[in-house]
């Protein structure tokens, strides 16, 4: 039970900021405040409602990277997951399975600087098919 709570903080403190948001009595300033208000609540609930979902792909992540990393330890594998903060509670988990937590601190040296990721977030990848017509 407590792993479900660790792997979804994340899940839980955005339901916590979307019931904060509608607490606050906005709709005594002005209607339009508050519709912006539900529209923010909205937004919260749903992001929170699929991190949530992510649950059992959560617990997948952690086998596949416990399983790849059981006999040899490859910090490339785990490239992928140091980004994102749900990623990086993915990586802790795989690493207390493998009882390797004292590598974690390597690998938040494969984390992308926020200017790059910023960059990324505006430059979409571009993605190239190959055919191979070799016969």
């Amino acid at each position: 039970m407590s792993r479900f709570f660790y792997l979804n903080i994340y899940s839980f403190i955005l339901a916590a900021s979307g019931i904060l948001a509608l607490l606050i009595p906005f709709y005594l300033i002005n209607k339009w405040i508050f519709i912006l208000q539900a529209l923010l609540a909205l937004y919260l609930f749903s992001v929170s409602g699929k991190l949530f979902l992510s649950w059992k792909d959560k617990l997948s992540k952690i086998d596949i990277l416990t399983k790849k990393n059981r006999n040899e330890f490859r910090p490339d594998t785990f490239e992928m997951f140091i980004q994102a903060p749900c990623g990086r509670q993915v990586v802790r988990e795989a690493l207390k399975n493998l009882g390797k937590q004292s590598e974690y601190r390597n690998l938040l040296k494969l984390q992308k600087p926020l200017r790059e990721k910023i960059r990324d977030i505006w430059n979409p990848a571009k993605t190239a098919i190959y055919i191979n017509d070799a016969k």
